[in-house]
């Protein structure tokens, strides 16, 4: 299809605590657009402090669409989010909207511009025998994995469980390894012309944001929230509460750690995530940068021209 008869489709990305929100919301409401979600947490219900979600009461009337649409204890695959994010990009561009994808899970963005690799679908039966495997003797799965695997183990770290657990899945119901599979082809999303905005603020400015985005976190209402997600039902093993802030927040209520630790250990690793999101992104080399924070005017006066520039094109 000839780039110019495509549909383009704004995207902010970044990293966690640059703006992205602010920039989206912005943008959506200059163009009468919906926002779209790639947030790996954000998908789930409940799960509200800790992922910074924009209240719907600061969403302006601006719909936004795949968040809080998976309950904590339900698996969601960067699978499931592309095929559901390509059926909701496609219902708003039918009614003449446009989509404006918001986040910071370069797999999920990247499932759903680029397109997965076949594999074999989950298989219940195969995961309980593997996660009780798991749970006799932890750390035994990897062990599995760096056997029958090995470039696939080189690249998932040992706690990670579920990438772990889908690899070995791959590699026992497919007969290929999760590396092989890889290299099949994609079903990318078309008729679509993504154009990618960044931001990247100054390190120094994102740290100090991100510290302050933590300890007011911790001083409002997280450990609430997960006594509340706690209370409810939602084991302490569901897959959102990995995510940072509820680590170590579940820790702090645990009393394995203090509070003060809980807070400096988030920090932290914000900080480290920041910067993991900044390399992955920084991978594609069709994204157009720009210095500053989502919520500088000057920046969004620079993302729309990005925009129209290519609305025009």
């Amino acid at each position: 299809m000839p780039e110019n008869s495509l549909i383009p489709l704004p995207v902010v990305l970044g990293p966690t605590g640059s703006g992205k929100s602010d920039l989206s919301l912005y943008i959506a409401r200059t163009l009468g657009a919906e926002i779209v979600n790639f947030d790996s947490v954000q998908v789930y219900r409940g799960f509200d402090v800790g992922t910074a979600k924009v209240p719907p009461a600061e969403r302006q009337g601006i719909p936004h669409h795949l968040i809080d649409i998976v309950d904590p204890t339900d698996l969601f695959t960067a699978g499931d989010y592309a095929r559901a994010a390509a059926a909701i990009v496609q219902e708003i561009s039918e009614r003449g909207r446009t989509a404006v994808l918001v986040g910071g899970t370069g797999f999920y963005l990247r499932g759903l511009l680029e397109g997965l690799s076949p594999g074999p679908a989950r298989n219940n039966a195969l995961r309980a025998r593997l996660q009780e495997r798991e749970r006799k003797r932890a750390g035994s799965l990897h062990k599995i994995l760096t056997r029958l695997d090995p470039p696939s183990a080189m690249r998932i770290h040992p706690n990670d469980k579920n990438k772990t657990m889908r690899a070995l899945e791959v590699r026992l119901l497919d007969g290929a390894t999760l590396s092989s599979m890889f290299e099949r082809g994609r079903a990318p999303l078309s008729g679509y012309l993504p154009v990618k905005i960044g931001l990247d603020p100054p390190r120094d400015l994102l740290y100090a944001r991100l510290n302050e985005r933590a300890r007011k976190m911790f001083e409002a209402d997280l450990l609430d929230e997960v006594r509340g997600l706690l209370a409810s039902g939602v084991p302490r093993n569901a897959k959102p509460f990995e995510s940072l802030g509820y680590k170590q927040a579940l820790q702090a209520m645990e009393g394995l750690i203090t509070g003060e630790q809980a807070l400096e250990s988030t920090q932290q690793e914000t900080r480290r995530y920041a910067k993991r999101q900044l390399t992955w992104f920084r991978k594609g080399q069709d994204v157009q940068w720009i210095s500053g924070f989502g919520d500088d005017p000057q920046v969004q006066t620079e993302a729309l021209a990005i925009l129209q520039r290519a609305r025009a094109a």
